[in-house]
Parts: structure tokens; sequence; C-alpha cells
């Protein structure tokens, strides 16, 4: 448990004068404050909210340890904002992590025009295709692309994306252009492997998700080999908008199946709740945020 975290949760949910005020105020979900609470009640071995269906109070021990989460907290503000004092002279080390193409195309450039402004900073990226554990791992910034759990993490929206399927201008051509996610059944796909969703796509039909069972010659373990067979005509690909959007733009390849698309997957910089955030990693999340919002998600891909 992030004590630190678990201490702001109760004065919020003390402040707002209940769990869903609480909740709102920390623009978390009210089962994740509700967790929050239970497991810091149990960690201290006493109760420290009386809650009915009607009202909430504090216990004795209550008001006493709010006095002193009160104190805690204002020294972390204290020293956040002496740490922000010293914005203009960022230094020190930052880990930060990205999914692989997405931290190539994208995430690496903002990362070193940041570093070129501040030359005091440095930073260790690692670009991979799972999720990292922040606390474990030592990681002070990650950029996440899809929906994130009900946790201790504290996101910056950056924007969203699509799954797009796409085809060669000279597939189309041969096989002309499917009208609904079915027709893929009977023409060549290329399929990633690796992924539960490989040979299955999901699309979404009047409001309602479905699955199309895709087959062909070519199947690829890199977005990026399946992208190049999906240029040279090897069949229709399935991919996150950023993925294939320089094909897209100069017609390498063809967006199909524009209505049948699924809801948007989110993409966030994020970083561990509760931590006493640098400087130099409050700045960079905002540089990354704020640069990418502009430079990759600025148009409706």
């Amino acid at each position: 448990m992030d004590r630190l975290s678990a201490m702001q949760t109760f004065v919020a949910i003390v402040d707002g004068g209940s769990l869903t005020a609480g909740a709102e105020a920390l623009d978390r979900s009210q089962p994740a404050v509700v967790r929050a609470l239970a497991a810091l009640e149990a960690y201290l071995g006493v109760r420290l909210l009386q809650r009915t269906t009607r009202r909430m109070s504090l216990t004795p021990e209550g008001t006493d340890y709010l006095q002193r989460c009160r104190q805690i907290l204002a020294d972390v503000d204290e020293a956040e904002r002496a740490l922000g004092q010293e914005r203009d002279n960022l230094s020190g080390l930052l880990r930060i992590t990205a999914p692989i193409q997405f931290g190539q195309m994208h995430v690496a450039p903002v990362v070193l025009e940041f570093l070129e402004q501040n030359p005091g900073v440095s930073a260790d990226l690692m670009f991979i295709d799972r999720n990292v554990d922040l606390v474990d791992e030592g990681i002070d910034l990650a950029l996440r692309i899809g929906q994130l759990p009900d946790s201790e993490l504290v996101a910056l929206k950056v924007g969203e994306l699509r799954r797009v399927v796409c085809a060669s201008p000279g597939l189309l051509e041969r096989t002309g252009t499917p009208a609904t996610p079915q027709a893929l059944r009977s023409l060549p796909c290329v399929r990633l492997q690796n992924l539960s969703r490989a040979s299955s796509w999901t699309f979404s039909e009047q409001g309602k998700a479905k699955t199309v069972k895709v087959s062909g010659a070519v199947s690829c373990n890199q977005i990026a080999a399946s992208i190049t067979a999906c240029e040279q005509g090897a069949g229709f690909g399935q991919f996150l908008s950023y993925q294939v959007d320089d094909a897209l733009r100069y017609g390498r390849l063809v967006r199909v199946l524009n209505d049948f698309e699924v809801t948007r997957i989110p993409v966030n910089v994020i970083y561990a709740a509760g931590r006493l955030r640098t400087a130099r990693q409050r700045a960079m999340a905002e540089y990354l945020r704020d640069t990418l919002k502009q430079r990759v998600f600025h148009a409706d891909f």
C-alpha cells in the first residue's frame, strides 16, 4: 500500500464529506477510493470513519490521524514547491518506457528534444510491448496505450487512437473493397503473431462488438514487417492508426470498413500516485503530453 496516496485519499473523503466527493476530487473511481480507505484502516488497525447509509463521521482515532495527515501532506507540498523552483535548472536521470513502435516513432524524438533543452537531464528509454510495473522496476514515466486498470496510477491524457483495417491500392483493385467485416473471411489477411486477436478481428456493428475470423498466407511477429507485407499486397491488415499514418497519408495503404471501427483507444502518460515527483519528472510528463498531443493527435486519423 502506498501510504502517502492513502493519506491523500482519506483527507479527500473527509474534505468532500463522502466517498463519492472524495473520488471526484481525486479523479478516481469510487470503488478504488473505498479499497484505499479499507486498506489504510486495515494497516492502522483502527476505524477512521463511521459510515452509514445516511451519514459519515470521524472516529476519535480518525480525528487525530486527520490532523497528522494534513501536516504530512503539507510538508510534501512544500517539498514539491521547492523542487518546482528548480525547474529552470533541471538535472538528473529519468527512466521512461513506451510500446516499441510508438516509442521509436514518437516518444524518442520528444525526449531527445527535452534533453537538448535541459542538458542536465539524462534518460534511460525502455521500449517494450508489455505493461511495466512502474514501482517494482523503478520507472519514472510510461506511455501507455489502452484502458488503464483501476489502480494507483496517475494519468495525463494525450489522445486517442483508432484500430483501422487497410490494404494496398493494388490488392483492392484485385479483390474489390469489402463492404462488411464478414467479407474479410474470404479475403487474404496479414496477421500479427503472439496476439490474442491475431486471427479474430473485432468490429462494431450497430453498437455491438463482433469478431470475424481471418486467415491468409502471411503472418508476422513485428508490426513494421506486417505493414510492409500489406503495402506489397499480401493482404488486409488491422493496425493502430499511428502505425500506418504515413502509409495512409502517402497512399501506400487505403483504409476500409471505416463505419465498423471499435471504440477509440486512449493514450496516457502515467506515473505512480503518491510518489514524491521530482521537478524533472513533472516537466518531462507535461512536455510529453503537450508535444505528443500537438504532433500526433492534432488530426483525426
